[in-house]
């Protein structure tokens, strides 16, 4: 599943600890999660969405 985690992470001008700690998360799961090895709970990527008001699928991407 591919997402845009990273992007609008860095358009917001957040570094991965910062959006870390918005969501109650390590740093190294938001890593994880931008670099596509890792697929969030429902509750994290509904969180993470709203975090960047967008829908879940504005942020991930099944890939086909």
């Amino acid at each position: 599943m591919r997402n845009d985690i990273r992007t609008l992470r860095t358009v917001g001008g957040l570094s991965q600890q910062q959006l870390a700690e918005a969501m109650d998360v390590s740093r190294q799961t938001i890593n994880s999660i931008e670099k596509e090895r890792y697929t969030p709970s429902l509750p994290l990527a509904i969180a993470l969405a709203r975090y960047f008001g967008k829908s879940v699928e504005d942020v991930f991407h099944v890939d086909p």
